[in-house]
């Protein structure tokens, strides 16, 4: 099984490409909640893809109700806010979890937040700064994901050793 990856109206078509690549490259299923601020034949949206959308299990909804009506079993969904006072590598995740971002200029809404605040986390960062794009956070959750679950059934040798 695989993590997966919620957005709930992403904007920019770069980022969603970035993040279907770290889908891809992980075996996480890319979930699209609509209105996309894009089209799906955005040229940007694909060349930030690059040839890794066949490996891709991607599924669109029209709200972000849909996905947790579907999904939602009271354990398996993580809301990534910068509002929120978990840390993401202090939770644990499981094999199959939603992480769930919100859009590059208001993140996830307020009353969904203030609803699953046990279940909201972020990821450090200094003082000043806003947030942390957000191909990058997810690939920072996908990968905290993985990293407490082993790397299940990924390659975790280089090729270069030392001589």
């Amino acid at each position: 099984m695989a993590f997966n990856v919620v957005l709930v109206e992403p904007e920019i078509p770069q980022n969603a490409g970035n993040i279907a690549r770290t889908c891809a490259v992980t075996g996480a299923k890319l979930h699209l909640v609509r209105p996309l601020g894009f089209e799906v034949t955005d040229k940007y949206l694909k060349r930030a893809g690059l040839d890794y959308w066949n490996l891709v299990e991607i599924y669109y909804y029209d709200s972000i109700e849909e996905v947790m009506d579907k999904f939602y079993n009271g354990s398996n969904f993580w809301f990534f806010s910068t509002k929120a006072k978990n840390i993401h590598s202090d939770v644990k995740y499981k094999d199959g979890d939603f992480l769930v971002f919100g859009k590059e200029t208001k993140g996830l809404p307020e009353p969904l937040l203030e609803k699953h605040c046990n279940e909201c986390v972020r990821l450090p960062m200094l003082g000043e700064v806003r947030s942390l794009n957000l191909s990058n956070s997810v690939c920072v959750g996908v990968y905290e994901g993985l990293r407490q679950l082993g790397y299940p059934n990924f390659k975790t040798e280089g090729e270069i050793s030392k001589r």
